[in-house]
């Protein structure tokens, strides 16, 4: 074996506006790599056939699947995130909550300082956490 992904599966066309979202609200992170459909593909031309992204180091595949799925992302799987600071955790916390869901508003469950659980714009889960 020689190496494990996370795999995010973006259906309408989303994924390179993910990537770029994520990208930008996280240092350290980078598109690496796209590979897009061309004329007469599957997918729609100029949609992600496969890409790749880091986010602080992290390798992420995802694609825009060219075939409309009956599922889509669950909170089952999500991105931890282990902040430095407080206001890093509420900066990351209000933009990838706008336009998606609260799943935990930000408060002290008492396993950490501060946490909060939400699902983006784009339906991906992701847990902010301020250790004590």
């Amino acid at each position: 074996m020689e190496k494990v992904i996370p795999f995010l599966m973006f259906q309408n066309g989303k994924a390179e506006e993910a990537m770029n979202f994520y990208t930008s609200l996280i240092e350290d992170s980078e598109i690496t790599n796209i590979i897009r459909y061309g004329a007469n593909e599957s997918g729609d031309e100029g949609t992600v056939m496969q890409a790749t992204f880091t986010l602080k180091g992290q390798e992420f595949m995802c694609i825009d699947s060219h075939v409309t799925h009956q599922f889509a992302f669950t909170p089952s799987f999500s991105i931890y995130v282990t902040c430095h600071t407080e206001n890093e955790l509420d900066t990351l916390y209000q933009k990838l909550s706008e336009g998606g869901q609260e799943l935990m508003p930000l408060g002290d469950y008492g396993f950490s300082k501060k946490f909060g659980w939400v699902n983006d714009k784009f339906g991906v889960s992701w847990q902010l956490d301020l250790p004590r």
